[in-house]
């Protein structure tokens, strides 16, 4: 929350996930009526997953995010009550209605735009790098006139809240713009303390896992998020069986929320990176390829149980909390001849995090009505059930799509180097202007991590760029100068 000029900024409202979730009903730690302006960095659920509750509780204000981030948006929340309303049928976190009242509140603006949100405030957003629409929001405020300025001894002040930065170079998506000048950084630190694999590397485990799998005959499910991992994870398929790397077997993409993230991504291709836009131009559908079948029904995702032989089944959740995926691995983790991919970010306490610690027993409660026969489906949902974990994990990292920490550390470096100046008073007086100015960052943020690797973070900050870093206390107030 920023706090400027007696009006209030919120910078994301997102849902607490793995074995937090109960907190998501508690009310929030202020009062939703009272904020101005929500700003959203991009458009996973642990960053808008509670907006239709803000809404709900009394906001009124205006909700901004870049274009792609608020089309995004709209399924991933109605995928989220859905998922809600199966695991606490007794409890109600929001309403469709209250998604509609949000969208209705909501503004896309494109990166680069000057929006002033009130009178000496502007944002700017920047391209992330992390997803389709994800976006580093630059805040700057400036003195009325330099005579207030000079009496108040105040000066612009430009506070850059970075969401969630991208693993770049991307496999779709350009790389990670630069905030020059920020005066303070608020940013992110899910691998503030370890470094990605090599890309190269990182695509040829992953091959050597499918094609092991392959040789097994048997299943191979490859739990993915809905947005940019599944699109990822498609295209790499996607050469590999056209370039004959791996066998043209069958390929399920089983969730309904990734068909229409995948739609959104083909609708702005513009946003990918120029030599992905030039193998679309020479007629490759990068999505599309022999053997990928869409699965849309639940009926359908069940009768995949029923083929013979090898197939990849791509499916989400990522983490392995919710979606068909969870139904796949109860029939397969059990079974030697299967093979479960785990290729991003496993939270602490959940079912991905598990099966990556290597547990060979662990308890499932089916997120959907299974499947009774032809046609029919049960009324109750299942109970937790312990199942055997018999099946080959394998973990493939570094195709998450957070910054690892060695280029958090220069992505922080980069932002005192010469160059266009933000916060300047507009688009016109900032064009030609690259000249060096002499600038250090005042103080670094450092959130959204674990705390070992926030930890870890600031301190290589702090000793490799002798910048002030800090992990900030929750409920704490930081006066900005």
């Amino acid at each position: 929350m920023l706090e400027h000029d007696s009006k209030f900024i919120l910078v994301d409202c997102g849902l607490l996930q793995d074995s937090r979730e109960e907190k998501n009903f508690e009310p929030f730690k202020y009062n939703p009526a009272e904020v101005d302006f929500l700003l959203i960095t991009h458009a996973h659920m642990d960053h808008i997953g509670k907006v239709p509750k803000l809404v709900k509780d009394g906001f009124k204000g205006k909700i901004i995010s870049t274009v792609e981030t608020m089309e995004l948006s709209k399924p991933m929340l109605e995928d989220a009550l859905r998922v809600m309303q199966s695991k606490f049928p007794n409890q109600k976190l929001f309403s469709q209605e209250d998604i509609q009242k949000a969208f209705s509140l909501w503004q896309g603006h494109r990166y680069g735009e000057k929006i002033e949100l009130f009178e000496n405030c502007f944002l700017e957003m920047q391209n992330a790098g992390h997803i389709l629409g994800s976006a580093i929001l630059n805040v700057t405020t400036s003195p009325p006139t330099p005579l207030l300025a000079k009496e108040r001894g105040e000066k612009t002040i430009t506070v850059s809240f970075t969401g969630d930065l991208g693993n770049s170079p991307s496999t779709l998506l350009p790389d990670t713009d630069i905030p020059l000048g920020a005066d303070y950084i608020v940013m992110e630190s899910v691998y503030g303390d370890r470094n990605h694999i090599d890309k190269k590397e990182r695509r040829e485990r992953l091959k050597e896992a499918i094609l092991e799998g392959i040789k097994k005959e048997g299943t191979i499910i490859i739990p993915a998020f809905s947005i940019e991992r599944t699109q990822v994870l498609l295209y790499e398929l996607n050469n590999m069986i056209e370039d004959k790397e791996i066998p043209s077997v069958p390929v399920f993409l089983d969730s309904p929320l990734a068909l229409k993230v995948t739609d959104i991504y083909k609708k702005y291709e513009k946003d990918f990176k120029k030599s992905v836009q030039e193998e679309i131009k020479k007629g490759d559908d990068i999505f599309d390829f022999p053997g990928l079948q869409i699965i849309k029904s639940a009926q359908d995702s069940a009768e995949i149980e029923k083929i013979k032989g090898a197939r990849i089944i791509l499916s989400g959740s990522g983490m392995s909390e919710g979606g068909r995926v969870v139904n796949h691995e109860l029939s397969y983790l059990p079974d030697p001849s299967a093979t479960i991919i785990l290729v991003g970010y496993q939270a602490a306490g959940t079912l991905g995090r598990k099966l990556e610690d290597g547990a060979k027993e662990i308890e499932i409660t089916p997120p959907q009505p299974l499947p009774k026969g032809e046609g029919q489906e049960r009324n109750q949902y299942a109970n937790k059930r312990k199942i055997k974990v018999r099946a080959k994990i394998e973990v493939v990292k570094g195709y998450s799509s957070h910054m690892d920490s060695e280029h958090l550390v220069e992505f922080v470096e980069k932002t005192t180097s010469p160059g266009l100046r933000l916060g300047l008073s507009s688009t016109e007086e900032r064009q030609g202007k690259q000249t060096s100015f002499s600038h250090k960052l005042k103080r670094v943020f450092v959130i959204m991590g674990e705390p070992k690797s926030s930890l870890f973070l600031c301190q290589r900050i702090r000793e490799y760029l002798d910048i002030d870093a800090i992990y900030p206390g929750e409920g704490r107030e930081y006066e900005l100068k």
